[in-house]
């Protein structure tokens, strides 16, 4: 039966990240999104290593279950349902080469403490891994790969959010332009890449070199709301190397669910203090200058995207994947308040009470069934959402972007507005 899986979140000890990212709290969000696999994040940071020691225990799969003693109550009925851990971490290596700074995040997938212990005595001699749960290494992409390799055969390392400009292995900023540029002969090792928010699989299927992947979707959340905002889908054993096994061979892999790539902060080039967002075709015909100021525009992933693409739109394979707002946002539109408000959260947690889970509300619920628990507006919004008929100014420059569903943009308010179908 497929589940859900989010294999790249951040601990409370990664920076600018919610106090409330405990083991505790990730597992009763997961429940409430729909997500039965969740990463831990962070595993190189001391103290949460220790914690996640603490409260988890093995579920016998390559996998772990929060103990008994540290299980919320509040968790609604229908969203109520068993959640495992798989060991991740996110690991920042700043390094020179070819006479480039190069900024590349990773993810790392492990199966057991005793792997991941031998990955942190290695690259505790190389870095401070206290200093940040996302640690930052100076060390070449590749070395790290070799040493995940040697530490722990059966890990996974996936490069992370591959195409966000100043941190990523694809990035305008200080990426490559293939992944032989960055991972050298240690490629063939290399199986799946996370597409990041700003992207969809759609577009990375422009690139004739990245058939032979699996692209991942995952939230990179830094809060408890923020666990799901992408994810992916798997039709396998809910275990360590059915996971692993899908990310190899594609057999079991059914597909992702993403945001819309344009309300991703990076999807657009743009200079965020002067209120500049540009096209590609723009940022050209501007010279790759800001109008305002005359200083550089950060180049964002559709752009990049265009430039190393051997392929139309629309061309190229890949497993199917849902385009989604999250459940709040659209809540918040049909009651014209704030997301973070006491009315949206009211009904949000309403319609988890009634109707279960919010993956299964925002793509699985008949529409009727959405009308009764919460409006008709609601019903007609997440209808349009399914439809992707949803109006969005893309995001840029880290600015994230913006989505209407019922109305449209002032062309004073945002440029570069779209509207999809």
């Amino acid at each position: 039966m497929p589940f859900i899986a989010d294999l790249h979140i951040h601990s409370k000890y990664s920076r600018a990240t919610s106090k409330d990212m405990s083991p505790e709290s990730i597992w009763r969000w997961a429940q409430l999104k729909g997500i039965t696999v969740i990463g831990t994040g962070d595993f190189t940071h001391p103290e949460w290593t220790r914690e996640l020691r603490e409260k988890l225990e093995p579920a016998g799969n390559g996998l772990f279950t929060l103990k008994e003693k540290f299980r919320a109550v509040d968790v609604p009925g229908p969203c109520s349902a068993d959640v495992m851990f798989l060991l991740s971490a996110e690991i920042s290596c700043i390094y020179g080469k070819n006479g480039k700074t190069r900024k590349v995040h990773s993810i790392i997938l492990a199966p057991d403490f005793d792997d991941v212990a031998r990955i942190n005595l290695a690259l505790s001699k190389i870095g401070n891994l206290s200093s940040d749960g996302r640690p930052i290494l100076g060390l070449d992409a590749k070395e790290l790969l070799r040493i995940a390799l040697e530490a722990a055969p059966d890990s996974m390392l996936v490069p992370a959010h591959a195409w966000t400009p100043h941190f990523s292995v694809f990035g305008a900023a200080s990426g490559f332009d293939a992944l032989e540029d960055c991972f050298e002969e240690l490629t063939p090792h290399i199986y799946a890449l996370e597409t990041g928010l700003s992207s969809d699989p759609a577009m990375n299927r422009r690139l004739s070199a990245l058939d032979g992947l699996t692209l991942i979707s995952n939230s990179d959340a830094h809060s408890p709301a923020k666990i799901g905002r992408e994810a992916s889908v798997f039709n396998t054993a809910v275990s360590y190397n059915g996971i692993i096994d899908a990310l190899k061979k594609k057999k079991g892999f059914a597909g992702t669910i993403e945001f819309f790539p344009e309300e991703g902060k990076y999807h657009h080039d743009g200079h965020r203090l002067c209120n500049v967002s540009f096209s590609p075709e723009e940022t050209i015909r501007h010279n790759y200058l800001c109008p305002v100021c005359g200083k550089k525009v950060t180049v964002g992933v559709m752009h990049r995207v265009e430039l190393l693409a051997d392929r139309p739109e629309g061309a190229g394979p890949g497993a199917p994947f849902h385009s989604i707002i999250p459940l709040t946002e659209i809540i918040a539109e049909t009651l014209k308040v704030g997301v973070n408000s006491k009315a949206v959260d009211k009904v949000y947690q309403k319609l988890l009470q009634e109707l279960g889970n919010e993956f299964n509300i925002l793509m699985e619920v008949p529409l009727g069934d959405i009308e009764k628990a919460g409006s008709p507006v609601l019903r007609e919004a997440v209808s349009r959402m399914r439809a992707g008929n949803v109006n969005i100014a893309p995001g840029y420059d880290g600015e994230y972007g913006k989505v209407k569903i019922f109305e449209t943009f002032k062309k004073k308010e945002v440029k570069g507005q779209r509207r999809l179908f």
